[in-house]
């Protein structure tokens, strides 16, 4: 079975250590791990931001005055996916390092997890939500060689 093709927009904001962030999220890195989470095509941005601007975001578009791993903000499900996916690099390194995980394996994951929410997956409307989110992020991730997250 063929993958969906994606357009994809690679950014990174003004990092600190950013070639450590680049270094994780080769282009074709980040194409593979988004085309296995689609289920259509799909027209994505993705931009790695530092501490302040993924406060900015979260504040301004959730309500929430802190920086968060993964913004998803969906325009689009059909018939493309279209979406930008915002990952505060500072959030990301600090979960890697508290849960044992490589830098890249824990991108691999919120990007998965950022892909579902553009297509209308949900993990805070229930348990039963949730649990089918984690279950779907785990078969993906397996798909490409990476370890339950969970």
């Amino acid at each position: 079975m063929a993958l969906p093709s994606l357009s994809l927009s690679l950014q990174f904001g003004d990092l600190k250590d950013a070639a450590r962030h680049r270094a994780a999220l080769p282009r074709h890195t980040v194409i593979r791990c988004i085309r296995h989470a689609l289920e259509a095509d799909a027209e994505i941005t993705v931009r790695i931001v530092d501490a302040d601007e993924g406060q900015a975001l979260n504040r301004e578009y959730r309500g929430k005055d802190y920086a968060t791993n993964v913004l998803t903000f969906d325009y689009a499900i059909e018939p493309v996916v279209m979406a930008d996916l915002v990952l505060c690099a500072p959030v990301v390194a600090r979960e890697a390092k508290e849960q044992k995980k490589t830098l890249a394996a824990h991108y691999a994951h919120l990007l998965v997890h950022g892909t579902l929410h553009a297509q209308g997956w949900d993990h805070e409307t229930g348990e039963a939500d949730a649990e089918a989110m984690e279950a779907r992020e785990i078969e993906i991730l397996a798909g490409l060689g990476i370890k339950n997250p969970y």
